[in-house]
């Protein structure tokens, strides 16, 4: 009999598990290993099998600000404690238009940084050219360049140091979907697909676009899922040396033709090094989780890809790519763009929907699921959303 049952052991499930044993709950955490074979698996799937995202203290909006400051001020403790690291601070840059319709995010990051006292360098003209080269962006546009924490995480070793840390801290862990939720009980009972079941006094339910699947919640949540394309350019040891300087991007490009981010150099399983570039220029809803589970078995879409994988060269004129390539993913956003951190009845608390951005902020957003899962309020934690909407 467990105090807290924690369904989803993704960036998101995964520090919530540890922040909850860490408080002395007695806590599960149940979710399944990223599959072998996506393009045959039938289960679940999760948004964290990749090798690196953003991460940034930056933002144009307040509450993503704190969310993302307080995960990357534990870092350092969550590596320690879970014996993996995962944070590469090589700095992160926001970069737009400082005049204009698509002016709001330079402008707002400015602000934001101004009432959260968040150091960064302005950057333009010729001072923006001369430090980063590589880089051709048009007339008028400025970087917002953060050092120290800003940067990429890889989100896989993420998951796995949150999880080392939350068996550490006594946390059990149960490798497999869960089928069924029963809240007929005084107790919650989780059924797994291998037939095991657990009971506990609370579960919460961090499943990422999963979250939506049938029976795990009690009610439904505004919540949309929208299929994306990442596309992979292949570069060379000698071109990654080149770009050794290189930060991870948040760009506006002055047309607004659309809104991409941009890993620099990593080095993925494969052993290949690759710039990742991300930002579908049109949004499509996966409506179902049939849908979701067909999306996230192909490979994602090829004109999207190209799309980006063409923006990309324009903006780093000269990039000796070798290959590029394509993958599929998932993002889920709310009508107020929030996170969904919140009990729906005494047994059952959702904790999902990272808008986007929610990779460089899960130590938080699971820190303050498990308040919520203990019976804490979150109105003194200085939040301005109400994590409903």
């Amino acid at each position: 009999m467990y105090d807290v049952i924690v369904i989803g052991a993704g960036m998101m499930g995964s520090a919530a598990a540890r922040h909850l044993a860490d408080m002395g709950a007695k806590t599960l955490l149940v979710g399944p290993n990223e599959p072998g074979c996506k393009e045959t698996h039938t289960g679940v799937f999760a948004s964290h099998y990749d090798q690196a995202r953003i991460t940034r203290r930056l933002d144009c909006k307040p509450d993503w600000a704190r969310f993302s400051g307080r995960s990357i001020a534990r870092y350092g403790e969550i590596e320690q404690a879970g014996g993996q690291a995962f944070f590469h601070p090589v700095g992160a840059m926001i970069a737009g238009p400082e005049t204009g319709e698509g002016a709001w995010l330079i402008n707002g990051a400015r602000k934001v940084a101004a009432d959260q006292d968040i150091p960064f360098e302005d950057l333009k003209g010729e001072a923006l050219q001369e430090q980063f080269p590589f880089f051709d962006f048009p007339q008028g546009v400025v970087g917002l360049y953060e050092t120290g924490t800003g940067g990429w995480i890889n989100p896989r070793e993420l998951v796995a140091a949150e999880i080392s840390a939350a068996s550490a801290s006594g946390a059990d862990v149960y490798r497999d979907a869960v089928v069924d939720v029963d809240y007929s009980a005084d107790s919650v009972s989780v059924t797994c697909s291998d037939g095991a079941r657990f009971e506990g006094g609370r579960i919460v339910v961090a499943c990422g676009p999963f979250s939506k699947m049938e029976g795990l919640l009690i009610d439904p949540i505004p919540m949309k899922v929208y299929a994306r394309t990442i596309a992979f350019l292949e570069i060379g040891d000698k071109e990654a040396a080149r770009l050794k300087t290189m930060p991870s991007l948040i760009y506006m490009p002055p047309d607004l033709s659309y809104e991409p981010y941009v890993l620099p150099p990593v080095r993925y399983p494969d052993g290949k090094i690759y710039l990742k570039i991300g930002g579908d220029p049109v949004d499509i809803q996966l409506e179902t989780v049939l849908e979701m589970k067909d999306w996230f078995r192909g490979p994602g879409n090829s004109d999207v890809a190209s799309f980006l994988a063409d923006k990309l060269m324009g903006l780093m004129p000269g990039l000796e790519c070798r290959s590029v390539t394509y993958a599929s993913c998932a993002t889920s956003f709310t009508p107020s763009g929030g996170p969904l951190i919140h009990a729906q009845s005494d047994q059952c608390v959702v904790l999902t929907a990272g808008n986007g951005a929610g990779a460089k902020c899960a130590d938080e957003l699971g820190r303050l699921g498990a308040l919520v899962a203990t019976e804490q309020d979150l109105s003194g934690e200085g939040y301005e959303c109400d994590f409903k909407t």
